[in-house]
């Protein structure tokens, strides 16, 4: 069943916005130094996961000016919906990550469930270190590991249910430029 258009419009005209483009522009910056003070001379494999990262890491890769070799990979807990099951595998990596330092590109650590997975597919593949990087950091008290954390974050957010770069709402508004919260969740 097609999500009601009127529904998905109304969540953006109600919605919070938390931080705006210009705002969030000058954290992917930002992050693009830290990155590249770190990686640089490591010729790193760097993922984006697929499909919530994909803004994110397109803006963040145009920024380091550094060799690195891209890919994507499709892990998800979300589905289309506004809460997290079980972790499904669309893609995993098709390129070999022995002893290879890699960077995990994501839209948001919420509780972390399906970033620490696959940082731990990555160690389990060979990789020499693994690094993480997303736009947001949801703090709340329900994260999976309390001793988890990304080594780049953009900016931190409330607990709130948010869309915008990347992030989406039922499918929806990947494409806001910005970072909102739909009201009431």
């Amino acid at each position: 069943m097609p999500t009601d258009l009127e529904h998905i419009q109304r969540v953006m005209r109600e919605a919070d916005c938390l931080h705006p483009m210009a705002e969030v522009e000058a954290a992917i910056s930002r992050v693009a130094q830290e990155v590249s003070n770190t990686l640089r001379d490591a010729n790193p494999l760097v993922f984006c996961v697929m499909n919530g990262g994909l803004i994110f890491s397109g803006k963040l890769l145009t920024q380091l000016n550094f060799p690195l070799e891209q890919s994507y990979l499709h892990a998800s807990r979300y589905r289309n919906e506004t809460s997290g099951g079980e972790l499904f595998w669309k893609a995993k990596p098709e390129v070999s990550l022995m002893d290879r330092d890699v960077l995990i590109i994501d839209d948001i650590l919420d509780e972390g469930h399906t970033l620490m997975a696959i940082v731990d597919f990555c160690k389990r593949s060979g990789a020499r270190a693994v690094y993480t990087a997303v736009l947001l950091d949801k703090k709340h008290e329900r994260k999976a590991r309390p001793d988890f954390a990304a080594d780049f974050i953009g900016l931190n957010c409330i607990d709130r249910y948010v869309f915008g770069y990347g992030m989406d709402y039922k499918g929806y508004w990947r494409n806001a430029a910005g970072i909102y919260a739909v009201k009431g969740l």
